[in-house]
């Protein structure tokens, strides 16, 4: 039982943080107006600071 219950307290942390990384970005999200029924569309970029972020972090992954 205590294996179940730390699961699911993990799964609850994991979809708090997607909850928030999606709230975080729903306002970049713009939709095409043609695609507007389906839904479909593109993310605005946050900045230049945005992709300095995540190539400093894959320049820290990489061996």
């Amino acid at each position: 039982m205590k294996a179940t219950t730390e699961s699911k307290a993990s799964e609850a942390t994991l979809m708090r943080e997607l909850l928030e990384i999606g709230l975080e970005m729903q306002d970049r999200f713009s939709a095409e107006p043609i695609y507007a029924k389906t839904g479909k569309g593109f993310l605005k970029s946050a900045g230049v600071d945005e992709l300095k972020k995540i190539k400093a972090a894959q320049a820290a992954k990489k061996p």
